[in-house]
């Protein structure tokens, strides 16, 4: 059975500021979205896997400055900050 789940947002705070700010640290983060670029993925398959790779270390193991910690951390999913070593094990 199929739960329909929305929000109703005043639209006074409707902005894209952060999906736009997210997408600029993507870009800039990995290559692959750079523009004018031949750092391009062949496979969509290695597309999806680095952008779940750049994610992962984003939220578990880059402390952020404005947090002072992961954002996981801050979400209460883990209790650390997450070495890469750790983050490649875990997958």
């Amino acid at each position: 059975m199929s739960k329909v789940i929305d929000g109703r947002p005043d639209p006074k705070h409707i902005s894209t500021s952060f999906v736009e700010r997210q997408n600029l640290t993507m870009r800039t983060a990995m290559r692959r979205f750079t523009r004018l670029t031949n750092g391009f993925s062949k496979k969509l398959s290695h597309l999806k896997a680095a952008v779940a790779l750049h994610f992962a270390y984003y939220n578990f193991c880059r402390v952020h400055s404005s947090l002072h910690v992961t954002p996981a951390m801050e979400a209460g999913i883990t209790d650390h900050v997450w070495t890469v070593a750790e983050l490649l094990s875990a997958a």
